[in-house]
């Protein structure tokens, strides 16, 4: 086994992912992988002893990818509604991104085969907005701004308004539609229907 840092395993995990997303995981091949990094089918399998296990570093390299690109998202110093909306407008960025939505299709298309990947792909910077935002709506509330009973359920309710039409629509079509309103437009739309549910 390579260092993590090895040149040579960014190169195949990078080829591998774009192949995979291609392709699909059981259409895809080893050898236009090895080929495609500049590597040989053996060194790649000295690496990945299976195709499955690079499915799994392919999935675990893009969850680390996807958390460091939502993780700065994370700064809730003084929330107040400007500050929720762009926050949101933010996630909806990232989850309009069309690559991050192949990601998502292809990871949701093989989860019976790698169940406990997915659930740590899903659940590792969703699970980081959630928290966010629950802190933001205790510090509302405590400031007097909003006023609700329990802030997961808020929070369940407003993250659906976000990933209902840029997520999930997109992964049930199998299609990337352009988007009929800006990632703005819609955060601003979730908020404001927000904000009439619990907003003083």
């Amino acid at each position: 086994m390579s260092s993590p840092q090895d040149p040579r395993v960014h190169a195949i995990i990078r080829e591998a992912r774009l192949r995979f997303v291609a392709d699909g995981y059981a259409a895809a091949r080893i050898e236009p992988i090895a080929r495609s990094a500049g590597v040989s089918t053996a060194t790649l399998y000295t690496f990945f002893p299976s195709k499955a296990a690079l499915f799994e570093a392919v999935i675990e390299a893009a969850a680390k990818e996807f958390y460091d690109r939502v993780g700065p998202l994370v700064n809730t110093a003084t929330p107040d509604r400007a500050m929720l909306t762009d926050y949101l407008t933010r996630y909806t960025e990232f989850l309009s991104d069309s690559f991050v939505r192949k990601m998502f299709r292809l990871i949701v298309a093989e989860r019976p085969r790698f169940n406990t990947q997915a659930i740590d792909f899903f659940d590792r910077g969703r699970g980081d907005i959630a928290h966010a935002l629950i802190t933001m709506f205790e510090t509302m509330s405590a400031n007097g701004l909003i006023k609700l009973e329990k802030p997961s359920w808020a929070v369940s309710q407003l993250l659906g308004m976000i990933e209902h039409p840029v997520l999930l629509l997109p992964l049930a079509s199998g299609k990337d539609p352009v988007q009929a309103r800006s990632a703005s437009a819609i955060a601003e739309d979730a908020v404001e229907t927000f904000w009439a549910r619990y907003g003083t």
